[in-house]
């Protein structure tokens, strides 16, 4: 008798395990069905516009050196001197400036509405530039123009890694920290893509000479100004604010997102920046070499967007050719910089992706600017972008992935971005009209820019995997920024 109820017990248990792991088994389906369908929607409702944005905000700062191209160096008298280049570089100290304040400040306005603001404001200083009738004023927008967009680009990125509220209602989203390069790279290729096509873009306009007794290059400021203002309108209707406030995010997914950031990294509850903290931020060293690691990423990429159609015409094609021939050599990073970021992401890793980069990076500036026949010097501007490209989200992933907390992540993003302005600046510099047509100082420049971020890289790398080894083998004082269970990603 005894032994016909243990074996009834036994089999009850086997079938009670048995609806466990199938209810279990469900449960899990649900969730990642709802996964799925929570990140696909942030990710439509996130992106798109933002991508949008940012194309433009590139297309207003980078189309100077086509509007030169299309005859504004003449009518402006921007072949004298250094004037194209004083008017190019002056946009950047502003620009600077502005990036961290502008961080700051957004937690108290509103993403949406500085943004809104932002967009409006220097789509109306783009949309100005047509109407300058001297390098003076153009240089005065110029400045203008830097310190509208320094509040654009570091916000997007703290909106796309982090999705921040009042302390008042505790509701805060982002992708999980191995998700975020491959979201960063679709949000800055879109936008590649666009400034790609800004060359072609400005051509096209170019062909409006004459009419309403208006130059061409006048008329690729005023379009290409005016649709940056229907985007800054567009921005006040669609971009997503705090999630306490945000409609199309059902309670459910709201619910599920903070169970995933907590699962993630445990800061779900966002902090406020102090003084205090602030300080604390800056003396944090990787901090910085995050940032010139930007320096180094920036540094060609503006040299390309301000001097590629520039460097072409010295090459002897004439101002059309030299425009249609800026935008092929955008073609191949769109390629490679998903490639790499989505292997990033995949294997959790980091820094030999950005390592490759580099090095193709630097490969394509040596041809640019050694390369015998033209030819060859022309496929070293695909090499050094198809390498160049990447590099950007990569950095901006791997510099978001080792901070911990909500307030040091703002600082952080800020100051990558602030400081990737330097690289505006040297690109802006080191590219003299007295060295046309081949601008050799400029392009030693950038080709030191993309050693010293291997050297950099090699420094933070070996630094991580020191103390993740170290906090695995409990010989320091506390957890890996001051959270228990947290390991730098490599």
């Amino acid at each position: 008798m005894k032994s016909s109820e243990t074996s009834l017990n036994q089999e009850s248990i086997q079938e009670f395990s048995k609806e466990g792991k199938s209810e279990s088994l469900e449960n899990e389906q649900q969730d990642h069905k709802l996964e799925r369908a929570t990140m696909l929607h942030v990710d439509l409702r996130i992106l798109p516009l933002l991508a949008a944005v940012y194309s433009f905000a590139l297309i207003d700062r980078i189309n100077l050196g086509a509007a030169h191209t299309a005859g504004m160096g003449v009518d402006l008298q921007l072949n004298v001197g250094a004037r194209f280049n004083i008017a190019t570089t002056l946009y950047f100290p502003t620009y600077m400036i502005f990036q961290l304040p502008g961080n700051i400040l957004l937690h108290k306005i509103g993403i949406r509405n500085w943004i809104t603001f932002a967009v409006i404001a220097w789509g109306a200083v783009a949309f100005g530039m047509g109407f300058v009738h001297s390098w003076q004023q153009l240089t005065v927008t110029r400045v203008f123009l830097g310190a509208f967009e320094a509040c654009y680009f570091p916000a997007m990125v703290l909106l796309i890694s982090t999705w921040q509220v009042p302390r008042i209602f505790v509701f805060f989203f982002r992708y999980k920290r191995h998700e975020v390069q491959k979201r960063l790279a679709a949000f800055y290729l879109i936008s590649i893509t666009a400034s790609g096509l800004s060359p072609i873009l400005a051509w096209a306009l170019s062909l409006l000479d004459g009419k309403r007794n208006i130059a061409g290059w006048r008329w690729i400021f005023i379009v290409e100004g005016a649709a940056t203002l229907l985007l800054g309108i567009l921005c006040w209707f669609w971009i997503v604010d705090f999630p306490h406030q945000n409609k199309f995010l059902a309670p459910e997914q709201t619910a599920f997102i903070l169970k995933r950031i907590d699962e993630d990294r445990g800061d779900a509850v966002p902090d406020e920046l102090t003084a205090a903290k602030l300080r604390k931020y800056l003396c944090d060293w990787k901090l910085w070499a995050y940032g010139i690691m930007f320096v180094c990423t920036t540094l060609p990429a503006y040299a390309q967007a301000y001097f590629i159609s520039i460097i072409l015409k010295g090459m002897g094609w004439d101002s059309t050719r030299s425009l249609l021939l800026s935008a092929p050599p955008y073609g191949p990073p769109i390629l490679t910089c998903m490639l790499f970021s989505w292997l990033s992401d995949k294997y959790k890793h980091r820094s030999s992706f950005i390592y490759v980069q580099g090095l193709m990076c630097l490969v394509g500036l040596v041809l640019t600017a050694f390369g015998g026949k033209h030819s060859v010097r022309y496929f070293g501007t695909f090499l050094t972008n198809a390498g160049n490209v990447g590099t950007i989200p990569g950095i901006l992933a791997w510099s978001s992935n080792n901070v911990v907390s909500h307030s040091k992540r703002t600082v952080q993003s800020a100051m990558t971005v602030m400081l990737g302005g330097i690289g505006g600046i040297l690109a802006t510099a080191t590219f003299r009209a007295q060295d046309a047509p081949r601008y050799l100082p400029g392009l030693a420049v950038s080709i030191g820019s993309q050693v010293l971020l291997l050297i950099i890289a090699t420094i933070v790398l070996v630094y991580n995997w020191r103390m993740n080894k170290l906090s695995r083998e409990g010989k320091l004082a506390g957890p890996i920024e001051g959270q228990p269970g947290f390991f730098y990603t490599l």
